[in-house]
């Protein structure tokens, strides 16, 4: 499979989120899968790659042009594909559209909207790609009280869980992306409106 990860790119940062992310990446990589990312050399970007590679796995990084031409952020150089779109929105759909399952690694502002972009896509029924939640010392539970008090104000529907699984054990959440998933669900049991 070829697992798009989304995470941070700040190179400082807790050094236990890199360490869990390399780790993460060269799992995957040993377990057969590939890595399809944004393209950066720092932070959780850059330790999933460099553990994909470590465990002897495929990586396509995706990174605009101006990231490169403005000095945005450090390129991963050893990545077996890199593409470069113009746009942001062309690199998520690029990286959606290249990925058999998704990854959240904790992140920033851009993970968050990556995370929450494909979320809505599969409640939509646009795709029916796993989507994990990798909680890293818990980065991640502050995130699943909003969602649940929004199911409890009936924001979203409670079926909504089933879209996604949050862990921090690394064999739970890979074991969850490869198994396949239960695609029974409609929009209108996954969205009101």
């Amino acid at each position: 499979m070829r697992i798009c990860i989304y995470g941070a790119a700040s190179p400082t940062i807790d050094p236990e989120y890199i360490r869990q992310t390399e780790i993460l990446g060269e799992e995957l990589a040993k377990r057969g899968h590939s890595l399809v990312f944004g393209g950066g050399a720092n932070g959780l970007m850059g330790a999933a790659a460099r553990g994909i590679k470590k465990g002897g796995g495929h990586i396509i990084g995706v990174i605009p042009k101006f990231f490169d031409e403005e000095n945005v952020e450090a390129i991963y150089e050893e990545c077996d594909e890199l593409i470069t779109p113009d746009t942001m929105r062309q690199r998520k759909q690029i990286m959606e559209d290249h990925a058999d399952a998704f990854i959240i690694a904790p992140g920033g502002i851009g993970t968050y909207e990556e995370f929450f972009e494909i979320l809505t896509l599969k409640q939509l029924c646009r795709h029916n790609k796993p989507i994990a939640i990798f909680n890293i010392l818990n980065y991640y539970d502050g995130l699943n009280e909003v969602m649940n008090k929004a199911m409890q104000k009936n924001f979203i529907r409670e079926n909504c869980n089933n879209l996604f699984r949050t862990t921090s054990d690394l064999d739970e959440l890979i074991d969850y992306i490869e198994t396949p998933v239960d695609n029974s669900l409609t929009v209108k049991q996954l969205k009101d409106g």
